[in-house]
């Protein structure tokens, strides 16, 4: 045997640690932080029979009413048949309708109901709860630094995407709001 195959099997009894500047704490944080973020629009959604991939659609629909099912698959990176299968399941539950393009008959531009509209509020408001307690729990008082950080976490040929949303559109800030 080599020492390549005895290793393979070998389990390893102590932690990963800050090894090669990793900052496994910060990785850590956004794990608990996430698992916590989602949990209660996950049991919101569950009653409904839907999922995070539901949440998203319905988030982005209603955050930019008339997104054509082009922009969104760009915004969500995922795949036709994926969003295909959500999309059929919130139009047949009347949370969101299709319309033809005016312009390009091909076209499928997405809206929200006011079913879709009122689950879009219902998940977001725990969410905005938990990100107003953290801000304070914390001591931030810039709001904006918590922003920069999160939008520099994002691809930069991607942070385009970020500056589509309603306050961006009118030249406001989210404080503004």
């Amino acid at each position: 045997m080599t020492d390549r195959s005895q290793a393979a099997g070998k389990p390893i009894r102590t932690a990963i640690t800050d090894e090669d500047g990793i900052d496994f704490a910060i990785i850590e944080l956004f794990f608990f932080a996430y698992r916590d973020f989602t949990s209660d629009p996950d049991q919101i959604l569950a009653d409904y029979g839907f999922g995070r991939a539901h949440h998203r659609v319905l988030h982005f629909v209603n955050r930019r009413p008339g997104l054509t099912v082009a922009e969104l698959l760009d915004v969500l990176k995922i795949t036709k048949q994926s969003l295909a299968r959500v999309l059929k399941q919130l139009i047949d539950t009347d949370h969101i309708v299709q319309l033809q393009g005016p312009r390009d008959r091909r076209q499928r531009e997405l809206y929200p109901t006011a079913r879709g509209r009122a689950l879009a509020l219902a998940l977001a408001r725990p969410q905005s709860r938990r990100i107003h307690a953290a801000l304070e729990d914390s001591g931030t008082t810039e709001r904006a630094l918590v922003e920069r950080f999160l939008e520099a976490m994002v691809n930069p040929e991607l942070r385009a995407q970020i500056d589509v949303g309603p306050a961006k559109m009118s030249g406001k800030s989210h404080g503004e709001q």
